[in-house]
């Protein structure tokens, strides 16, 4: 992805992230390790539905934010990210994907979920699968050209999916982090050098804690 703007939106809402980091000493993201085994498409989630938290919810870019394509084609996850998600799932926090696909994928988000998973699946070279049942139905993706990321209509439906829970956004572009916190959202750029490499876990479950 090639946005690179930033404006006061996007360091408002990196500032904020940093401060809480600072402020609240929470646990930063576990280290990249070996990636977690058994998870992927056809495993059941760790956790049963019902014991997730209401809140918050945690939305991702992912590509060259969860996941990067090498020159090859293959598709793996970037150091880090399954170890991140499994911590957010071991704290039954919920999370969902926002990211540009085709629209002629589908006619709904499920239907283009499901072909998108299809295409990463098929280039997928990890050592265990992408960890598909961490993000239930809460995959957003653009219905029309139009709607394709910037625009800000895909942050505002998952906004207004998530029953009124204080949202988080990460990514690795400032542009989208910018329009992210334009709408409310808790946004962070991924990959900063001196910063964890995502949002610390830690502080994500505060935030569920915390009016939004």
């Amino acid at each position: 992805m090639n946005g690179s703007a930033s404006n006061r939106p996007a360091r408002a809402g990196l500032a904020l992230g940093a401060a809480l980091v600072s402020a609240m000493l929470c646990t930063p993201a576990t280290a990249a390790g070996p990636e977690e085994a058994g998870k992927g498409p056809g495993a059941a989630a760790t956790t049963p539905a019902h014991a997730e938290r209401a809140c918050p919810v945690v939305y991702f870019d992912l590509g060259e934010t969860l996941v990067h394509t090498a020159d090859d084609g293959s598709t793996t996850y970037l150091p880090g990210a399954a170890s991140y998600l499994r911590n957010l799932r071991g704290r039954h926090i919920r999370v969902g994907l926002i990211t540009n696909v085709p629209p002629s994928w589908g006619t709904t988000d499920a239907e283009r979920a499901a072909r998108l998973r299809t295409e990463v699946d098929a280039t997928w070279r990890g050592p265990v699968p992408f960890a598909w049942a961490d993000f239930g139905d809460r995959i957003r993706t653009p219905r029309t050209e139009a709607e394709r990321k910037p625009s800000p209509v895909l942050w505002q439906r998952a906004k207004d999916d998530s029953a009124g829970c204080r949202v988080v956004y990460q990514a690795e572009t400032a542009q989208e982090v910018s329009v992210a916190s334009s709408l409310g959202f808790l946004s962070y750029q991924v990959g900063r050098p001196n910063r964890p490499v995502f949002l610390p876990a830690g502080l994500v479950e505060l935030l569920g804690r915390r009016p939004g």
